[in-house]
């Protein structure tokens, strides 16, 4: 239900961030998982000033998410453009005047003189989503934590080739363990792990010297095996449980390493999200880098400043290469909760038939049968697809990447699932 896949971290673990601003503009994705444009309160004119951790807008329905300036300059109205969601969505466009003047986003607040509740409260007016990729607003898991035992921290960064995880924790550790304490404060918890993947010794020994004088925060080694990152998985090789819908039905809370270190600058300095460290890498990029960007800025400017593209045909992933998203041009931005853009050279792969060798269902850490699932769309068999569980795919990729017929086993399921949501509809 797993497997150790070659990392390419050499590429850019050890190299130093490289800190970039846009040639003009930021546009800022005006959109927070179902919610889109409709559903925020622009808080800004055309034509305002505005700085660094200005609010811009704020969600008027649903969960609570607010949306600050990641530069400081004018804004000058909306403009749709593609996302990394692989929609045209509404973007705030700020015309940057590279002066990055800031302002403090909230007020700081001592979180030790604060009750839970006061604390869950900041973390939403603050504006934290999960920065692992999934960008779920954190303060709901913390809304009530009854029957929650531990939180785990997620720094295993288990997709090939991103590496901005390791360098956040690596240069920030010690924000890493305030914002441990934070949560473990909110989650009314004694413990909370810190979990690093065996292979990095050196990341390991550095978050342990910061929790030396953390009580209840510890650091947890687990395999370099993929899917480990996902948070089934992490509670399954920690805790040694199995759960339904949501990792606190097995007495946990799950939370991104990067998310922690921006809660901890969020309490002790008023510091919205607004700069964001991505790994740039993969085979198709002439300089591999970890850049540090404010949200919002154009990929292709990134990508340039890496050296550009290493041959004429490349795939631009926003994401890892397992469960990243390719999109066909590079005019997209750097949202929240995005932490990579993974550029490979593009290569045909042929597929041929199935070998009924069963190596997808070994593998799949959801325990699902992906090639009955696939034989189910082919058939479009919708009860089927329903019985063999499609829905409980998490597009990890593990399937395709083990399969020796070189079957787009996910793509399938990701089918098998649309076909189902529609049907629910």
């Amino acid at each position: 239900m797993r497997e150790h896949i070659p990392g390419h971290k050499e590429l850019t673990e050890k190299s130093e961030v490289l800190h970039l601003m846009p040639k003009q503009n930021v546009y800022i994705p005006l959109v927070h998982g179902r919610s889109t444009d409709k559903d925020f309160n622009v808080l800004v004119s055309e034509g305002d000033a505005v700085k660094v951790g200005t609010k811009l807008a704020e969600t008027k329905a649903g969960l609570y998410v607010p949306i600050y300036s990641s530069v400081s300059g004018t804004y000058k109205g909306t403009e749709k453009r593609m996302h990394s969601s692989m929609r045209p969505q509404v973007h705030m466009v700020i015309e940057a005047d590279g002066k990055q003047e800031s302002i403090q986003a909230f007020e700081p607040q001592d979180y030790t003189k604060l009750s839970r509740q006061e604390c869950v409260d900041f973390v939403q007016q603050a504006g934290i989503i999960g920065l692992g990729g999934a960008g779920f607003p954190t303060y709901v898991k913390y809304g009530k934590p009854n029957g929650v035992d531990v939180v785990l921290i997620n720094a295993v960064e288990c997709e090939p080739f991103i590496t901005a995880d390791y360098r956040n924790v690596m240069d920030d550790p010690q924000d890493l363990v305030t914002g441990c304490l934070i949560m473990k404060k909110m989650a009314e918890v004694d413990q909370v792990y810190i979990c690093i993947k065996e292979s990095h010794p050196d990341l390991i020994e550095q978050v342990k010297k910061a929790c030396a004088n953390a009580q209840g925060v510890d650091v947890r080694p687990v395999p370099d095996v993929y899917p480990m990152g996902w948070e089934r998985v992490l509670v399954r090789e920690v805790l040694h449980k199995e759960y339904g819908n949501l990792p606190a039905e097995a007495g946990a809370i799950v939370d991104n390493a990067t998310t922690a270190i921006a809660m901890a600058q969020a309490f002790t300095r008023g510091q919205a999200i607004t700069q964001k460290t991505v790994t740039i890498s993969g085979n198709g990029i002439k300089k591999p880098s970890n850049v540090s960007v404010p949200v919002g800025m154009p990929v292709n400017e990134i990508i340039e400043a890496c050296g550009g593209y290493s041959c004429d045909s490349v795939r631009v992933i926003a994401g890892g290469p397992m469960m990243g998203k390719t999109l066909i041009k590079d005019e997209f931005v750097i949202d929240r909760a995005m932490n990579a853009i993974t550029v490979l050279k593009h290569v045909e792969d042929d597929a041929i038939e199935c070998l009924r060798c069963g190596r997808c269902s070994d593998h799949c850490p959801a325990g699902l049968q992906p090639v009955r699932i696939s034989m189910a769309v082919k058939a479009n068999d919708v009860d089927e697809m329903i019985k063999r569980g499609a829905s409980s795919c998490i597009e990890c990729g593990l399937c395709t990447y083990v399969c020796p017929s070189h079957i787009n086993v996910t793509e399938n399921v990701r089918k098998a699932k649309r076909v189902i949501a529609l049907k629910k509809k």
